[in-house]
């Protein structure tokens, strides 16, 4: 019997139809991603789902005594300590566990130890505490109340609570936004174990190809059902595509054929029947649309200016707060070419890192030296909190750059996709991922040498995040990444520095290496967590049982990363030429517009102004053999470009 089913779906939300009769089932114990770009209704469905709002036609029918559970809205707060929190989401166990103060009745008594009893309730604390520390909160964290913690960490206790009742269908909405990298893992690895079903928004590729059965695309307003994670599900829509553009094109050349018999012999006595056949039978032909895709999602930085190395150095730096000192004996260097992800568990200081290398934060002690015309580029997500809700993206860029024409201003945002309707929207209108667009356009206005960026894919779709990784690979400058998002930081960093302990240091592996150090610290500090040395023990057993001493590289991988850095900088003056020949393209096309709007005005053509129009069809002869060349140089460019990325 299947869990949940819904059918014939329509959800409207202020006049937009976001799901048109739409279809989707949940069979008991599957885990199913929801997947759809920004808006396309997501986060309503699972609203709908849970009770939150009426469908406007259709209907969601849940397995009758199923239990259901879900991320709350609003963060958990009050005097209550972390454990006693998540215990008191379990309604039922709470509710037993008070009727068994005061029940008298023999029987009645019986039956509610039975059924305390059967939900496991003298093994709830233990597996509410290990939820929590799965989700970085430890042993005195767990003791402390949930108004003492902010709201990032809050919401981490409501997913702990989620995740606790170990519902029949759990419902997720983005569970790893608040989430760091080390929690993300324990996250992935937890639902890859949970025995009940779940349906979960997320654009975490990581998240959707090792902890989900199936994908559920979200497409105008249609749900489709896909076997297998993320990867599994390109490959089959890629497929599809392909398959539904190929039948596409054999129907439109037959349509083609019978038409042009038809067009030939309509006119003839001879052949009228025949022509009168080729037009039923034209009737007749199925009509597939070919897939035309989205325009694809495009962020363009822009290019900085190089600086002579080093770029940033930093010698025996003590950083932190009110005195403090949250890291210590800081000696660092950063370049050009550098991508760096930062590791380790929030709280460890990685913001408090990335703050000292932007200067927005003045060491307490040693020296930090940057390059003198260095520029910094620094986005966070807590930003959006700073901009104005009543104030348009182009107002905000024009108070960023006061100096710059509309033209540049709108440029600045066109690069991470705000368009013309989006730049005038109040930010308060905006969604997630198109203020987070708006903060990288901030972030770069100046083309920065340095970019320093702080989980910069919460509320990104997916097609947005693989446009931030291309746009990464295309930047020449350096890039300090902090990312709940292990594809990311496969995809764009060539070091990882672990912060921990209070100091920073290279962790010489890559992201399967840091897994498996994690997993191996955790299994060793859940043995030894009682003996002497504790965790610090721990932490350096499991560094040695996962294969790597610190400070160990492993052969060939500082060479690996000397040769991308090095296909970066050779591949610089292609980029560019590109980028000058399709700057040119686009300044032909725009003078080409103009010209050709002189020539269709009928005063153009007024007396005396023959010698006019013959300058204006010379300089258009001009243009068009310039775009061919300008065409030719981009083509050339990005052939090259295209060949290298092949070879790597």
């Amino acid at each position: 019997m299947s869990l949940l089913v819904i059918s014939d779906l329509t959800l409207r939300i202020a006049g937009r139809t976001l799901l048109d009769n739409a279809d989707l089932t949940v069979e008991p114990g599957r885990r199913v991603g929801l997947l759809g770009r920004n808006g396309a209704g997501k986060s309503t469905l699972l609203a709908a789902i849970a009770g939150d709002i009426a469908p406007d036609g259709g209907e969601i029918r849940l397995s009758s005594r199923a239990r259901m559970a879900r991320i709350r809205q609003e963060a958990p707060s009050g005097p209550a300590n972390l454990l006693q929190t998540v215990l008191d989401g379990d309604i039922e166990r709470a509710g037993l566990l008070a009727e068994a103060e005061v029940a008298t009745d023999p029987a009645r008594l019986a039956d509610v130890h039975e059924r305390l009893l059967a939900i496991g309730a003298d093994s709830a604390p233990a597996r509410a505490a290990t939820i929590l520390a799965g989700l970085g909160f430890d042993a005195e964290a767990q003791t402390r109340a949930v108004s003492e913690f902010s709201g990032g960490w809050r919401m981490r206790v409501a997913l702990a609570t989620a995740l606790f009742l170990q519902p029949d269908l759990l419902l997720l909405d983005e569970p790893t936004n608040h989430l760091d990298l080390e929690a993300t893992m324990w996250l992935e690895n937890w639902l890859a174990r949970f025995a009940g079903a779940a349906l979960i928004v997320s654009h975490d590729r990581n998240l959707l190809d090792r902890a989900v059965h199936a994908i559920a695309h979200l497409d105008h307003g249609k749900l489709s059902l896909t076997p297998g994670g993320y990867d599994e599900f390109v490959r089959i829509r890629t497929e599809q595509a392909l398959q539904q553009n190929r039948a596409a094109e054999r129907i439109a050349q037959r349509r083609a054929h019978m038409q042009s018999f038809v067009d030939r012999f309509r006119a003839k006595a001879t052949k009228a029947r025949q022509a009168q056949a080729r037009i039923k039978a034209l009737e007749k032909l199925d009509h597939i649309e070919s897939v035309v895709e989205d325009a694809p999602t495009r962020f363009a930085f822009p290019e900085p200016a190089q600086l002579a190395p080093p770029m940033l150095t930093m010698e025996r730096v003590d950083a932190g707060y009110d005195g403090r000192a949250i890291l210590r004996g800081l000696t660092l260097r950063m370049d050009m070419e550098d991508r760096i992800a930062l590791l380790g568990a929030n709280g460890n200081g990685k913001s408090t890192f990335a703050k000292l290398v932007a200067g927005r934060l003045a060491p307490m002690r040693g020296t930090v030296a940057a390059a003198r015309q260095l520029r910094v580029g620094y986005f966070a997500q807590h930003q959006a909190d700073e901009l104005l809700p009543d104030e348009s993206p182009i107002a905000h860029m024009a108070r960023a750059l006061p100096d710059a024409t509309p033209t540049v201003l709108r440029s600045q945002l066109a690069r991470f996709g705000l368009d013309a309707d989006r730049a005038n929207t109040a930010s308060r209108d905006l969604s997630g991922g198109e203020k987070a667009r708006l903060l990288l356009a901030l972030a770069t206005r100046d083309a920065p040498q340095l970019l320093i960026l702080d989980e910069p894919t919460n509320h990104l779709d997916i097609d947005a995040r693989e446009a931030l990784v291309r746009a990464l690979a295309e930047f020449p400058g350096a890039v300090l990444l902090i990312s709940h998002d292990a594809h990311l930081v496969e995809l764009v960093a060539d070091r990882l520095w672990l912060v921990g302990d209070g100091t920073v240091q290279p962790f010489e592996g890559d992201m399967a290496d840091y897994r498996a150090w994690l997993g191996e610290r955790a299994r060793i500090a859940s043995r030894t967590a009682e003996g002497p040395g504790g965790t610090q023990a721990a932490g350096s057993q499991a560094a040695t049982q996962a294969g790597r001493q610190p400070g160990a590289p492993p052969a060939g991988e500082k060479a690996e990363r000397r040769d991308r850095a090095e296909q970066r900088r050779v591949l610089a003056p292609v980029r560019k030429r590109a980028q000058d020949a399709e700057r040119r393209l686009a300044q032909l096309a725009a003078e080409r517009s103009l010209l050709e709007a002189r020539l269709a005005d009928p005063a153009s053509y007024a007396s005396g102004r023959s010698a006019e129009i013959i300058a204006i069809n010379t300089r258009l002869s001009v243009i068009e053999r310039a775009a061919g060349d300008a065409e030719e140089q981009w083509l050339l460019a990005e052939q090259e470009l295209e060949a290298a990325n092949t070879e790597c």
